[in-house]
Formats: C-alpha cells, sequence, structure tokens
C-alpha cells in the first residue's frame, strides 16, 4: 500500500492545486480595456447592459447590480423592509454576510437546520423557527445547489414573509426548468473570484417586484433619486436631485460590470466543465463507503460552485482535520466551507450557542471542499481523485 506523504511518502503531484482560481481570457481582458479607454469608469451604460443580460439569462423583470454580495444581501433586507425587532431565518451553514445582513438592519438572524442529505435548509425547520416576528428568510443555495424554492415560497406566500435566495453561489442553476434568479422574491448574486463567474468582486439583487426594484435602486446609492415621480419638491434644474431615504454606496463600476459582461458568455461552457468535474468525483467517491457525497434533489439542474466530500469518521482512523493536512501533503489544497456563523466570538457575544443547529454541527466536522473550477486540466481532476482514494486505503478502518 502506498504510503500517503505525510507519513513519508511522496505526494501525488509536486505543484499545488487550489479549491478554486478564476478564469480569464483575452477576450475579457479586451472587454476591461474598452471600458477604461470610454468615457465612464463607473454609473456608465456598462451598467445598464449588464443588468438587462442578468434578466435575459435569469427571467428575471429587473436586476440591480451592485459592489459585493454582501450588500446585495444587505439592499435585499432594506428592501424587504427588515428593521429593528424583525427575524431573520437562516442557516448556519454559509459564509457569514447570509446573517449579517439581517443585523444590518436591526434584525435577529434565526438559525435553522439543514438537510443531511442535501446540506440545504431544511424548509421544515424553517416552518418550526417562524413566528410573528419572522419577516424574511434568507436560504442559501449551498454549492450551487437549489434550496426547496416551492415548499418555502408556499411558506413564505402563507406568512407573509419575503423569501430571498442568496444565490451567491447558484448562477448557472436551474430549478424545475427556470433560471434560478426568477423565482424567490429576490435573488442575490455574488461575483467573487471564486464564484463562477467574477468581475473581480460585485453582486447583483434580481426581482419581478417592480416596489422592491425602485427600493433596491435607492439602497444602492444613497437613496438618491433625480425621478421626478418620487422627488418632494420641483426640481431647481437639470443638475437637481434628492435623498429621500438613507442609502449606500453599493454602486458597481463599469470596469466590473464590463468584465462580467464578457463573462456572462462563457457560462455556458463554464458550467459544462464543472458538471463533468463534479459527475467525475461524484462516480470515484460513491464507491468508497469511507465517504459521503451531497445528494442533489431532482429539481435542480446544478451549475455546483463548491463539490463538498464528507469523511464518514467512524469507518476511518483519522478525523476531517487530519484528512484536510492530508491531502495538502499531497498538494490537494482544500478548503472548509463553511464555520456555522454561530460559533464565531461575536456571535457568541450576542448570546448564540452551540448545539443550535446539530445535523449542520456534524456536517462541518466531517466535510471538505475539494478542488474545483473551469480551468482544472483531466490530469488535474484524476489527481484529486488519485489522492483522496490513496489516503482512504491507507487510513481505513478494516470491517
Amino acid at each position: 500500500m502506498e504510503k500517503p506523504a505525510i507519513c513519508g511518502g511522496k505526494p501525488i503531484r509536486e505543484t499545488k492545486i487550489y479549491y478554486g482560481h478564476q478564469y480569464l481570457d483575452e477576450k475579457d481582458i479586451q472587454a476591461v480595456v474598452e471600458v477604461l479607454r470610454s468615457d465612464y469608469l463607473t454609473c456608465g451604460p456598462k451598467i445598464t447592459e449588464l443588468e438587462e443580460k442578468l434578466c435575459r439569462l435569469t427571467g428575471a423583470k429587473y436586476a440591480v447590480v451592485c459592489s459585493n454580495g454582501t450588500a446585495a444581501l444587505h439592499m435585499a433586507c432594506m428592501a424587504a423592509g427588515v428593521e429593528p425587532g424583525d427575524e431573520v431565518i437562516t442557516t448556519p451553514i454559509t459564509f457569514a454576510a447570509s446573517a449579517n445582513c439581517a443585523l444590518y438592519c436591526g434584525a435577529k438572524p434565526v438559525f435553522a437546520d439543514i438537510r443531511d442529505t442535501t446540506y440545504n435548509i431544511n424548509p421544515e425547520e424553517v416552518k418550526r423557527l417562524t413566528t410573528d416576528k419572522t419577516k424574511a428568510v434568507v436560504a442559501v443555495d449551498f454549492t450551487g445547489q437549489s434550496v426547496e424554492l416551492n415548499e418555502l415560497l408556499d411558506h413564505c406566500r402563507k406568512n407573509n414573509i419575503c423569501l430571498i435566495e442568496d444565490g451567491a453561489h447558484v448562477i448557472g442553476t436551474k430549478y424545475n426548468g427556470k433560471a434560478n434568479g426568477s423565482i424567490a422574491d429576490m435573488t442575490t448574486f455574488s461575483f467573487h473570484p471564486v464564484k463562477t463567474v467574477t468581475g473581480g468582486e460585485g453582486g447583483a439583487v434580481l426581482t419581478n417586484n417592480e416596489e422592491y426594484y425602485k427600493k433596491l435602486l435607492l439602497a444602492r446609492s444613497h437613496g438618491i433619486t433625480r425621478d421626478p415621480s418620487q422627488m418632494e419638491g420641483e426640481s431647481h434644474g437639470g443638475w437637481y436631485y434628492e435623498q429621500i431615504s438613507l442609502g449606500y454606496n453599493y454602486r458597481m463600476t463599469d470596469i466590473q460590470a464590463g468584465l462580467l459582461i464578457s463573462q456572462l458568455d462563457k457560462l455556458p461552457m463554464f458550467s459544462k466543465r464543472r458538471k463533468e468535474i463534479v459527475k467525475q468525483y461524484d462516480e470515484a467517491f460513491s464507491k468508497l463507503p469511507q465517504l459521503q457525497i451531497q445528494e442533489e434533489i431532482p429539481q435542480s439542474d446544478t451549475t455546483r460552485h463548491l463539490y463538498i466530500l464528507r469523511i464518514r469518521p467512524e469507518k476511518m482512523k483519522i478525523n476531517r482535520r487530519e484528512m484536510f493536512d492530508a491531502l495538502a501533503a499531497e498538494n490537494i489544497m482544500c478548503n472548509v466551507h463553511y464555520i456555522p456563523t454561530y460559533y464565531f466570538p461575536y456571535y457568541r457575544s450576542l448570546g448564540y450557542e452551540k448545539g443550535l443547529c446539530p445535523v449542520a454541527e456534524k456536517l462541518y466536522e466531517e466535510m471538505i471542499s475539494l478542488p474545483l473550477y473551469y480551468g482544472m486540466a483531466d490530469q488535474d481532476v484524476r489527481d484529486v481523485i488519485g489522492a483522496v482514494e490513496k489516503l482512504v486505503a491507507y487510513f481505513k478502518k478494516e470491517d
């Protein structure tokens, strides 16, 4: 049996491979250069062009692009009317922004547990935790797999709750044949470099609701409007504008928008490759009883942002931390997504404690994010699979 590198053996590859990486080509570079040579670096025509492109891609009526995914979540909560005294239900297996957006509005995040198979928020837990203070649900499409939108929407409609789909991972995914982004009351996107498409940074909120759309525009840009129909007084002239609410500077630059417009042209290509890699991983790892792969609901045609591999500690001589380090020794640099949000010191200072979501907490102890991105070569994929198989063969418990 081949000895793992962590035990003194030879690594499966000489160079490191990381869990995520952007892909940019010459068209992307030229798209940015074109903006740099234009008259507008911000607040220009590329913003409108990108928003129209996102609407065509998803089928949503309105899109408002912004500086990042966190800003998108904050704007969505503002548009939904989230305020002090309200509660916002979300999952703990997510980046902190999914809960922080409630805190930004003075509301209380409420953490609902996940399903043990898909790792997405459990609608039954959302129902159990709903109170007359629940103003919104922030449902995260973890790894790119769609949440159970029909069940969540049905519950939210019955209880006058706004469903905000945190779609930071989900661009390119379809739910029941319809692109995610046009189904929930609002859907947010993130365009960080490790996401499927990138603008370097950037975010967006998509909606079919005109009232939300108008509020999102105000939230993005200081609460300022040039629309005469929204002003309280008469215009002083062509320069005139009014601040009619408290907003923020959450604008995206035309430089980012130009890059994203180009990147979105490659989304079908990105999606196809990610699906190919996921299929190879699933086929290899499903044969190993020491591991568990993420299940997918039949309604979700998923473009996977992350690939989660779960270690079954009862069948392995090493735990997740040791497996993580052993893969790193093989030059397979993984990550973990995510630390349960309420584990953080800040949330503990607010009174949150371990034990709130036992299914999510158990998952955290057992999961690793493997490399997954468009630019992975076939040999890279084989190396990741080979390293995992090598470690399982060496460290598995004998029956």
